[in-house]
Order: structure tokens, then sequence, then C-alpha cells
């Protein structure tokens, strides 16, 4: 066991070598003995090489990376790059004040290719070219990229709640599964992560910049110092050997760290879109001829001026001018290819005589839709698959989740064009009758308040028809604005899918019908042949049980759990056939279903109960509803004290809403359907709950008590 257990362990070590677990820890090792042990000159040939060459590496990825998020870890790289150029400076420095005085190879041929190839020999060129670079490096490009890294990580963390809410919007009306959502808010806080760290590793590379003056002025200062006292070398001499090497040093610098600084420039200037820079280049600038043309013009103005350098103008003007002829050539073709493909398709409609036409039939009644969309003539694109529309797709993704949530197949969605409508609207009907509508701007985006925004934003001022929110229409170029405001923006599509499923959401068991139920017993009878050849119609009859299930489906209550529903039923059938009270007994079978559905903790549940005086007035007027042959539901209350008990139920119900808890109404049983139907239009949305209905291990706690 031993012995396997070290194999075990030795393999692990193994795996992790291979994967690169120890890699950071050796780098970290390597720097730190840069900075205290001495380095051989061919070693340090070999780091300025490599770390030139890693500068160009990550400069490359950067460029070519269609997201920034594609190269998440360069604030990473950046940091350690930095650590390593910084590491390479001390062991540098102690090479050149050691062995300066020897000649210009002491600190290696890399150096001293620098110090005398790039910059001629010559000190005070190098001197100017290396404060140049410092200008460019510190002033510029680390400057700009800090600050633009600053506001991204501000407006990216500000924006954070209105793209979770836009994620939530898209997975509400089905237009996005679970997984996919997941994955979007993974984004989002990658994003947020992305630029926060930038904004840090910023700060590394400007402190870089600055440490290159010290350092070079520290090796200027000390290799004088040391070459005139020690080595006893003329000032001319020690001036032109340790600055050509210090130059030298400095360049091999911060050559790499240039290019690192315009490697986080353009990570933080990307837009995020899955395109690499060349292709947005390319696509964004030249797509129009129209400003390579006026180049090309004046570009031959200038040609043609005595004194000018005729032939560069010249040839640059004939560049551009053909250069914009092509364009030119390319976007024609385009828009006729696009003309031939969109040219309207001749049909011939034969009429026929008069004297023929057929006799009517019940063919010629059309039967009523479930559930129709109908739409002005503006909004065809958005349900036409063939210009692009989405709608159609979203709408099958609602029908799908609520099916999926309710228990039954939602009708599918009949849309057509309605000419009496307004161009930029729509109109949503059940059965036949118009339940909800709104005017949208197809070329537009709405911005939702969601409550609480830091700024207005201009546009068309409307109210979000799903929920009545305030909100706003706005151009598309506005988006990431109003999302850093704190908006929910969403595309039209959505707008309309989101209020569709709203509506069937309420209004889902008036598309419950007898076909329906039928097919849900014939699913039934699938798993459970006895129960259901028991049920119905021995027990029961068929327009009993739909009763019961719309009755559910009215409060919210899925009906997924058919097999429950008609255990519940079959047993409580012999005592009542009153649906109400057929009701009453399947609630209390799926109690654990209702009662999460409603809170999710898993051990708390806050409530709302009834004074008992109140309590005790609507139980004496449900038994004398009964004695008069009513049902429950049917009770009546005297009108100044229904009220009273409605104003003071919502007040606490919005009270409890404010307080981020969900409003639940607890109630004696013989009552709670009475006030459930109380309730149902109020402003608020609450949950009555009888007694009977909460499970054993729930743990009650009485918020309010309305009187």
């Amino acid at each position: 066991m031993a012995e396997s257990s070290i194999e075990n362990n030795f393999l692990s070590n193994l795996k992790a070598l291979a994967n690169g677990n120890i890699g950071v820890p050796v780098l970290l090792l390597v720097m730190l003995a840069m900075m205290t042990l001495p380095v051989a000159t061919f070693l340090l040939d070999v780091l300025f090489s490599f770390n030139i060459a890693l500068s160009i590496v990550v400069l490359l990825v950067a460029v070519y990376s269609l997201r920034p998020l594609d190269f998440a870890v360069f604030p990473t790289i950046l940091l350690i790059a930095t650590l390593l150029r910084l590491s390479l400076n001390v062991a540098s420095t102690r090479v050149v004040l050691l062995d300066g005085h020897t000649g210009g190879d002491a600190a290696g041929k890399v150096i001293q290719s620098f110090g005398e190839v790039v910059v001629g020999g010559n000190y005070a060129v190098g001197l100017v070219v290396f404060l140049i670079l410092m200008i460019i490096n510190f002033v510029v490009v680390t400057k700009g990229a800090g600050r633009i890294s600053e506001v991204s990580a501000r407006f990216t963390l500000d924006a954070m709640p209105g793209k979770q809410m836009a994620i939530d919007a898209d997975l509400n009306s089905g237009l996005i599964e679970q997984d996919e959502a997941r994955t979007r808010r993974e984004e989002v806080s990658a994003e947020a992560d992305f630029y926060g760290s930038m904004d840090g590793a910023s700060k590394f590379v400007r402190g870089d910049a600055v440490a290159g003056i010290l350092i070079l002025v520290i090796n200027i200062i000390g290799g004088l110092g040391i070459g005139m006292l020690q080595h006893d070398l003329e000032f001319g001499r020690a001036m032109q050997v340790y600055s050509l090497l210090t130059i030298g040093d400095g360049l091999v610098a911060q050559i790499p760290s240039l290019l690192l600084s315009t490697s986080a420039a353009i990570m933080v200037t990307r837009v995020s879109t899955s395109r690499d820079m060349g292709e947005q280049v390319i696509s964004q600038m030249f797509s129009s001829p129209r400003a390579l043309a006026v180049a090309a013009g004046i570009l031959g103005i200038m040609g043609v001026i005595p004194g000018m350098p005729h032939v560069a103008f010249l040839l640059l003007a004939t560049l551009a001018g053909g250069l914009a002829f092509l364009i030119f050539r390319r976007n024609q073709q385009k828009e006729e290819v696009i003309l031939e493909e969109s040219a309207p398709v001749e049909k011939v409609v034969s009429e026929a005589p008069a004297s023929e036409v057929p006799e009517l039939g019940w063919d010629d009644v059309q039967p009523v839709d479930m559930v129709g969309l109908e739409v002005g003539y503006r909004l065809i694109p958005l349900v036409d698959k063939t210009q692009g529309g989405e709608l159609l797709g979203r709408i099958k993704g609602i029908r799908k989740k609520l099916s999926q949530e309710i228990g039954f197949l939602i009708p599918s969605v009949h849309i057509r064009d309605n000419l009496d409508l307004a161009p930029n609207a729509y109109r949503i009907t059940l059965l036949g009758v118009n339940a909800g509508g709104a005017e949208v701007y197809p070329e537009r985006e709405l911005a939702i308040n969601p409550g609480q925004v830091f700024g207005k934003i201009d546009g068309v001022e409307t109210q979000d028809p799903a929920f009545g929110l305030d909100a706003v229409w706005i151009e598309s170029s506005q988006k990431d604005h109003a999302q850093t405001l704190g908006y929910t923006v969403v595309d039209t599509s959505t707008v309309v899918a989101t209020h569709m499923n709203q509506l069937l959401q309420r209004h889902v068991y008036e598309l419950l019908g007898h076909e329906e139920v039928q097919h849900l017993l014939e699913k039934l009878a699938k798993s459970s042949p006895k129960l259901v050849e028991e049920l119905v119609p021995n027990t029961v009859s068929h327009a009993v049980l739909l009763k019961v299930l719309k009755n559910l489906l009215r409060e919210q209550v899925p009906i997924r759990d058919m097999r429950t529903i008609a255990e519940a039923i079959a047993a409580s059938a012999s005592k009542s056939q009153d649906p109400s009270a057929l009701t009453a007994a399947v609630r209390e079978s799926l109690r654990r279903m209702i009662v999460q559905n409603v809170s999710a903790d898993d051990n708390q549940l806050p409530v709302i109960t009834l004074d008992a005086g109140i309590e005790q007035i609507l139980i004496k007027s449900v038994q004398q509803a009964k004695q008069m042959g009513s049902t429950d539901d049917e009770a009546v209350l005297e009108p100044g004290l229904a009220e009273k008990l409605q104003r003071s139920v919502t007040e606490t119900a919005q009270k409890q809403e404010m307080a981020g808890k969900t409003a639940v109404l607890l109630v004696a049983a013989p009552i709670r359907s009475m006030l459930a139907k109380f309730v149902r239009y109020s402003t608020s949305e609450i949950h009555v709950l009888s007694y009977n209905e909460i499970p054993d291990d729930k743990q009650i706690t009485i918020e309010a008590v309305v009187g």
C-alpha cells in the first residue's frame, strides 16, 4: 500500500510538472536569482532576446484576439513580463558597473549592439532616442491606456446590473436556455474582472516607465563615479563607455516595454465583437470610397504646388484614387446582386367567372384562434424569417418553456398582419378576444427603468407593456450608455415575446379544454392505467375534472403531477363532487410544490395573517353562503368591510414586497378560496394559502396581521 501511494504521488507530481503548475514558481525564483546573483553575459543575451520575443508574441496575440476576454490572462502576463524586465535591468546594471571599464561588450552582445549599432555609437544621440521612447511610452501610450482602463472598469461595473437583467429577460422570454444564461452571466462577471485587472496592471506599466528613467540616471552617475574613482578612467572615456552601455541597456528594456504598453492599449480599446482587429479596420475605414476620394484630391492638389515633392504626393494621390474606384465598383456590384435577389416574382392569378363561384360551406367559417398575434405592416419583418425576424423563434421558446412549467401543451400562436392596426402596433388575442397590445419601434430598443437608474436618456418615453414599468425607446447606438446608467435594454422582439409570456401565464387556465384534459389522461394512463380507469367517468365526470384543473391553473398551480392530482380527487370524490372542495383537497396534496413555488427558502416562510375577529366574520359569511346553496368563493361581504379589507391587505403586501419578501396570506381553510378570488385583482401579487397547505417541515414566521 505504501509503495502504491508513493508511486501515485510521484505520478501526480510528474503530471503537475507536465501541466506547467510549477512554471510560475520557477520563473519567480529565476527573477529573484537575477536580482541577487551574478549572471553570465551569454545568459543575459539569451534572456534579453527572450524578453523581446515575449513582447512581440504578446503584441501579436493582442492584435489577433477576437474579443478582450479571449486574452483574459493578459494582466497576469503583463505583470510577469514587467518583473522580468526589471530583474534583467538589475542584473545588467550589476554587470555594467562591475565590468564596464573593460569595453563595450562587457554586458553582452545585445546591449553592445543596441548601444553601438542602433544609435551609431554616439551616446548623445542614444540619450535623445531613449528619452523620445520614454516620452512616447510614458506620456502617450501608457497614460492613455491607463485612463481607458480606469474608465472601462468603472463603466463595466456600473453596467453589470443592467446586463444581468437583460439576461434574465431573455431567459424569461424563452429566447435562451438556463445553460446559455449561466454562460452569459459568467462572461459578464469575467468582463468586469478583466477590466478591473487591466486598471491595476496599467499602473505596473506606468511604474515601469518611471523606473526606466531613474535606472538610466543612476547607472550613468554610478558608472562615472566607478570608472573615474576606481578604474582611473578619464571623464570623456568613462562617459562614453558607461553612457553607451547604460543607453544600450535602457533601449533593450524600453523596446519590449513599449510593445507591451501598446498591447495593453490595444486590449482596452478593442470593441467586444467576434472579429479580429484587421477585419474591423478594413470593414470600417474602407467600406465607403468617399473618404479616399477626397484624400486623393487633396494629395493631388498638394502634389502640383511648386516646391512640393511631386512624385511622393502624386503617387499617393493615384493610389488613393485607384483604391476609392475599386471600393466604389465593389459596392455597386453588391447593390446589383441585392436588387436581383429582391426582384418581385410575378404571379398570374386566374379569375373564375362569376357564374362558377362555389357555394359556401362550413370550411368557409374560420374557427377562433386560441392564441393570436396581430401586427401592423411595419412589424412584419419581426415575424418574417426571410428578413431576419426573431419573433417566431422566441414565441416557440415561450411555448416550450411554459408548457414544461404548467404541464400541458400551450396551443400554437397564429400570427397575421392587420391593416386596421397602427403601423407599429401589435395585438395579442386569446380565444378571439383582445388580451393586450402596445405600440413598438422595430428600429429602436427599449430601455426599461428597473426602479433605480443613474440618469435620464433621450428617446420616446413609454411604459413596458408586460410589467408597466417606465421605459424609453432609444436608438441602438445608445444601448451601452443606457446599460451604464442602470437601464435594462431589450430589443423589440423581446418586448413582444415577454408581453405574450406574461399574458399567457396570467390566462393559461382559459386555454385548457376537454381535448387537453383527454390528452393528459391518456398520458397518465400509460403509467397508471387503473387510476385513470377508476377516475373518469366512474369517480368524477370529465367536466368536474376540467373545472378542478382550471381552478389550479387560475392560481398559478402547475398540473404537471397528474398522478397526485388524480389520486387526491379519487380519495375525496366520495365526500363531495363540488369542484371547489376537490380543488382544496388537491392543493393539500400538492402543498410541497405550492410552497416551493411561493418561497425559495427551504426552512422559513414569512406570512401575513388575518385578525381573529375578521377571520370569524369571513367564516360566518362562507357558512351562510353554503346554507343558501352557494360555493365558498361566492360568499358576499358587506361593501364597507370589503373595501377596508382590500386596502389593508394590499398595503401590507406592498410592505412585504418593499422588504424583498414574498407576500403570503395565511388563512383558515374554509375561507381560502373566497380570499384568493378577493385578492386576485389586487395591485400586488399575493399568494393565499390555508393552514392545511403548509408542509410539516416548514417554519412559519408571522410578519404582519391584517385587522
